[in-house]
């Protein structure tokens, strides 16, 4: 009788059916590194439309959008009843992370370019192994935490903390917005490693879209009309608290790339790191580097600074040391399981 009782439970509710993570590296590498090609498409749209339509604006048109390919995933994956969920509170928690962490680095995306928001953005995946420690768990040894460590150098160069703040581009607060952003993003794939254990990833990506518009309405209802931006000199306010306006014809396609993109993004991530151990995951991110640097140096026409480029190398190192290292431990474990 308990038996049948508990088959029932889980045809009724999905999400209870699995109560351990998954770790399939291979597929969530894939995931991973399709969301983060995603992702360089989606800054660069952004940055390139910053100086016409307000930041709260776009996340809204974006999220309305992917929200309705959300919804289809959500009905290839088993239909409305995944989006039933007995931790309402962490997934609460996990879309406001994820809107603080777009929300602090678009509004640094508008002042610095692309690819210095880019690289100090990429503290993420430092910040996710770090975490995985204490939240999920997970094992990171002395030398993964040294080449950690050694990425956060780099992090720090690339803010310059030997420069007044008149020579830099932007203000000391506008430097560190993406580095704000990178641990709220670690924080909130930690909270997907946790909660995928019992959601589909598209319901992850609902929920999350779901926390954007509510939040992009919200501004537009305190924020809408300009009133706050009128008299800021300062673009990432201007970007912020300008008042909405309806696109022009020519826009139109680059917002529904925004939502497709925002679509593949949120399903991608999220199944990312409910599919594989978020310190294996977490490396891949890294391809976004190159990439942010390619379409900043095609589209505006930037290229990094030194420091920027010795940050960047310096992350890059440390994560891939981070990959091989994870590699090469989960090999010796595999060879011991073997011969016993």
């Amino acid at each position: 009788m308990n038996k049948a009782i508990a088959e029932k439970q889980n045809r009724d509710r999905p999400e209870l059916m699995n109560t351990a993570p998954q770790n399939n590296a291979a597929i969530g590498i894939s995931f991973v590194l399709g969301a983060v090609f995603c992702i360089s498409i989606n800054d660069m749209l952004i940055k390139q439309l910053s100086g016409g339509y307000p930041l709260h604006e776009m996340v809204f048109a974006r999220s309305f959008i992917a929200i309705l390919f959300s919804l289809i995933f959500v009905q290839l994956e088993g239909g409305w009843r995944i989006l039933r969920t007995n931790r309402p509170v962490l997934h609460v928690m996990r879309g406001l992370l994820i809107v603080t962490a777009n929300m602090t680095f678009f509004v640094a995306l508008a002042v610095i370019p692309l690819a210095d928001a880019t690289a100090l953005f990429f503290a993420a995946p430092l910040f996710i192994t770090l975490l995985s420690i204490p939240i999920l768990g997970e094992k990171v040894g002395m030398m993964r935490l040294g080449a950690v460590l050694f990425g956060f150098v780099g992090v720090i160069i690339m803010q310059r903390p030997w420069e007044s703040a008149e020579t830099l581009e932007a203000s000391r607060l506008i430097l560190l917005l993406p580095v704000i952003a990178a641990l709220t993003y670690a924080l909130n794939q930690i909270l997907t490693r946790k909660l995928g254990v019992q959601s589909k990833a598209s319901a992850l990506a609902v929920y999350i879209q779901g926390t954007f518009i509510l939040v992009s309405l919200g501004f537009y209802l305190f924020a809408g009309d300009g009133r706050f931006a009128e008299g800021a000199e300062d673009p990432s306010v201007q970007f912020l608290l300008r008042a909405w306006i309806w696109p022009a014809s020519s826009d139109y396609w680059l917002f529904a790339v925004l939502g497709l993109n925002a679509a593949i993004i949120g399903y991608g991530l999220s199944q990312a790191y409910r599919m594989a151990d978020a310190a294996t995951v977490a490396p891949f991110e890294y391809i976004g580097l190159p990439l942010a640097v390619f379409w900043g140096w095609l589209i505006f026409s930037d290229l990094p600074m030194l420091e920027v480029w010795i940050g960047i190398a310096m992350i890059l190192a440390s994560g891939i040391f981070v990959f091989l290292r994870e590699a090469q431990k989960k090999r010796t474990l595999l060879s011991i399981k073997m011969k016993g």
